[in-house]
């Protein structure tokens, strides 16, 4: 046929269809029985009506799926076809079931070729995540097992299968619909003499599957990020810098931001108080006020509703000099990031030391990374997070040329991208001649995603003006996150080669990277 005779239409089954159906399913299974009842088709439709679906060509039924509810936990486990059916013929439909459990997919045989079998499979797809259902269960038929039963088993018969070293009408079709083989049955359907009985026991995961919980645990989807691209400027006060940081949390909590983020050392220009004839003096005069920062950034985070991560800032500890990020939740808790990673002109001028700790902190709006500056130019931290499953990278940065930015801008790009998260970077912009160290800045605050279809062709979602004061909003969909690592054109993070290389920490707590092999 023609592909422009065509007039496809893809809808729910009526009563009124049953003839053409039964016409249709006689010709498909004349082997197996043919046509389900009137009754049994019926009952379907009214129980289940969203579930059968089919597609019309001019008014000609000529493709149909049929499906029902079911319990994962009893028919993810072995079963025959028999367990679906009740007296009289009438198909075991669960309104309660957490699962779709696909019984039929049949199509005329002079419309094979124009993969409708894909369209009701996709259907099939997006009712199961219309209706947050975790899955989609089906015991597959292998019809040319019969073909080469004297030379394998069905195990090897379906790894074989799976290579595509043999074509199966069945079988070959639910692989490339992403189902996955999860066990064998046997005498599934007895009187199916081209398979033996056998069957394969296959599952589609629906990946945005959230299991029930009360409104107020759901676990939000839609981020909205703010970032601060800050001015460094003279200040003669503490309270001066602070008075500026709550301007800015209030208009990024104006704009009901989720998550907001400072640069990394916004607070350096107060070592212009001090002598800074030595500047391990003046770093160490600077930490100082970071218990005071940190406990005010906190109160704002509360008051203000909004997640803080604080840029950063120095912290003297036993004597040593670390570079730290504080994410201040709003809900009181204080969780910290050191700098992993730190720059020669770090260790020469100022006598800062590496943090020992890498994590990935649980907040209300995902799970967030924080990677300051230079931290983001080494891979291993990436892949790290990655593994703790994260959804936002955060990086406070601060650079003083356009080379050295470019190097913090495409690592973030690479990290995005390898990684499959958004990477948030966000720096300081202007000149502080009376500042060692401070004299001039260069940034332009961005936001990153992967790069695929469901993102900007870019892959960049924000960006400000480069060295211009100003706030930066971006509204991040984690779903995107989880469809791009399960269904995306790649999957870098599940192809990875494990079987060739890892990489390894001094322990689960991820303390210090090791090896990279």
């Amino acid at each position: 046929m023609a592909h422009e005779e065509l007039h496809l239409n893809l809808r729910n089954l009526t009563e009124t269809d049953y003839e053409q159906l039964k016409v249709l399913m006689d010709r498909v299974y004349d082997d197996i029985g043919g046509a389900w009842p009137r009754e049994t088709i019926n009952a379907l439709i009214e129980q289940f009506p969203d579930g059968q679906i089919c597609i019309e060509d001019s008014g000609e039924l000529i493709a149909v799926a049929l499906t029902v509810c079911v319990k994962y936990e009893r028919f993810s486990n072995p079963h025959t076809y028999d367990d679906l059916i009740l007296r009289n013929e009438k198909i075991w439909h669960n309104a309660n079931g957490d699962s779709l459990y696909g019984l039929d997919v049949f199509i005329h045989p002079d419309y094979r070729g124009y993969r409708l079998g894909r369209r009701l499979y996709e259907a099939r797809k997006e009712l199961c995540r219309s209706k947050n259902l975790r899955a989609i269960l089906a015991g597959g038929r292998i019809p040319n097992y019969h073909k080469y039963a004297d030379q394998y088993t069905p195990a090897e018969y379906i790894q074989r299968v799976d290579r595509k070293e043999i074509y199966d009408p069945i079988l070959s079709f639910q692989l490339s619909n992403d189902f996955q083989v999860t066990r064998l049955m046997h005498k599934y359907l007895p009187e199916d003499q081209k398979s033996l009985g056998y069957a394969t026991l296959l599952e589609w995961n629906n990946i945005l599957y959230t299991p029930p919980s009360t409104v107020l645990n759901t676990r939000k989807t839609q981020v909205r990020m703010g970032a601060v691209q800050w001015q460094m400027r003279e200040f003669t006060s503490v309270d001066e810098v602070l008075r500026q940081v709550e301007y800015f949390v209030d208009a990024l909590s104006d704009y009901k931001s989720d998550i907001a983020i400072f640069p990394e050392f916004f607070n350096a220009p107060l070592m212009g108080l001090t002598d800074q004839m030595d500047q391990t003096r003046a770093i160490r005069f600077l930490a100082g006020f970071t218990e005071q920062f940190r406990n005010e950034m906190s109160e704002m985070a509360v008051s203000y509703n909004i997640n803080i991560i604080t840029g950063s800032m120095p912290l003297i500890e036993d004597d040593r000099v670390y570079n730290v990020s504080y994410l201040c939740h709003r809900d009181g808790r204080v969780d910290e990031q050191r700098k992993i990673h730190i720059t020669p002109h770090e260790r020469r001028d100022w006598v800062i030391e590496g943090g020992d700790r890498f994590q990935v902190f649980d907040t209300d709006s995902g799970r967030v990374a924080i990677m300051i500056c230079y931290d983001i130019e080494f891979p291993e931290l990436g892949r790290i997070a990655a593994a703790e499953e994260v959804d936002i990278i955060c990086v406070p940065f601060w650079t003083d040329t356009k080379n050295g930015y470019l190097r913090v801008r495409h690592c973030a790009q690479a990290r995005a991208i390898e990684n499959e998260c958004y990477v948030v970077i966000t720096g300081s912009v202007g000149n502080l001649p009376k500042v060692e160290n401070l004299d001039v800045q260069y940034a332009q605050s961005s936001v990153f995603s992967p790069s695929d279809f469901a993102f900007p062709h870019d892959a960049v979602m924000a960006e400000t003006t480069p060295n211009t004061e100003m706030i930066m909003f971006s509204d991040l969909d984690l779903e995107k996150l989880t469809l791009v690592r399960a269904e995306g054109s790649v999957t870098n993070l599940k192809d990875r080669r494990t079987d060739l290389y890892t990489l390894h920490t001094n322990d689960k707590e991820h303390d210090i990277v090791e090896d990279d092999s």
